[in-house]
């Protein structure tokens, strides 16, 4: 009986390391575009590179103390009493003494490794007087985006909840927070960095490739947090050149009778109230600028594409 129980136990706590395992595992089979196994700059490469390198020295440890626990299990089913002679003492001190310089040894270079990175990672382009700089202001519960002019200040180019950014170029971030703490995230380019009220914190960027990389809010805001998204566009130096000319530009006067009404209907409603938009009487800071709302791919902070009837429902019901 005795025997029986302990097979038993035995086939218990193999099917819980099993499963514990697999549950480890499958966050990665659910590959998705926001991830930092998708680096698309050299400070991402530098942090999964990290990631990479605690998976396996974990994994290894892991193994080897699984297989430790199974020898022991198995020798514990014997019902016969092992004889422990002063060799055998002396056997075992060994590998208790190996096992924790082992183990000392491996966290000591982990340590070295994860603090290597963090200087490379904060220290990118420090001294790159070229470096483009945005200011990204946290609000409950979207993203202002400022692009500072220094020769004219009036100049500079407000948006929200997206980041335009050229390829191959370093970016300084500013983050500032109006309200509570918030924490950017933008898995494919960077680690996280929090904004904290009365602060200015700051972190470059850089994106190696063309592509619509998705930033989130990682640090809980609020009943919207989920929702805190946006977009860093990376584009060539030319489309970027580009696009921050048309966003320096007010928006275009109404012409026919229809956008003249939109435009009777947006100042005369409580729109006007909070919202922005230049080259017209509307110059509220309470809410997202709307100057160039049309050329933006989603709204609700990356919540809903920008389409018509996205839009519409909005309008209706912004809750």
């Amino acid at each position: 009986m005795k025997g029986r129980r302990q097979k038993a136990e035995g086939r218990r706590i193999l099917r819980s390391v099993i499963m514990t395992s697999a549950l480890c595992l499958l966050p990665s089979a659910f590959a998705a575009d926001q991830s930092v196994l998708r680096p698309a700059g050299p400070q991402a490469e530098r942090l999964v590179t990290l990631w990479w390198i605690f998976l396996w020295v974990c994994t290894a440890f892991y193994v080897a103390i699984l297989a430790f626990f199974f020898a022991a299990m198995i020798r514990g089913r014997r019902n016969t009493v092992p004889d422990v002679t002063e060799g055998t003492e002396q056997r075992l001190g060994t590998a208790v003494w190996t096992a924790i310089i082992v183990s000392t040894i491996g966290l000591l270079a982990l340590l070295v490794t994860s603090v290597a990175a963090g200087r490379d990672v904060g220290r990118f382009a420090a001294d790159n007087p070229a470096q483009i700089e945005i200011e990204v202001i946290g609000h409950q519960w979207w993203w202002e985006v400022k692009y500072p002019d220094a020769l004219v200040p009036i100049h500079q180019i407000v948006t929200a909840n997206e980041i335009h950014i050229p390829i191959r170029a370093p970016v300084l971030i500013r983050l500032v927070t109006r309200d509570v703490i918030h924490s950017l995230w933008i898995p494919n380019l960077h680690g996280k960095l929090d904004l904290i009220p009365g602060r200015v914190n700051k972190f470059r960027l850089q994106a190696d490739r063309p592509g619509v990389y998705r930033g989130q809010c990682a640090e809980f805001c609020g009943l919207q947090h989920a929702h805190m998204a946006l977009a860093i566009i990376a584009e060539e130096p030319e489309k970027f050149a580009e696009w921050k000319t048309h966003q320096g530009r007010g928006a275009p006067t109404p012409t026919t009778a229809q956008q003249v009404r939109g435009l009777q209907v947006f100042l005369g409603a409580p729109c006007a109230n909070c919202h922005n938009v230049a080259g017209i009487d509307a110059y509220a800071t309470l809410g997202p600028d709307l100057t160039h709302f049309r050329s933006r791919p989603t709204l609700a902070a990356g919540t809903l594409l920008n389409t018509r009837g996205n839009l519409a429902g909005w309008i209706t019901n912004a809750a």
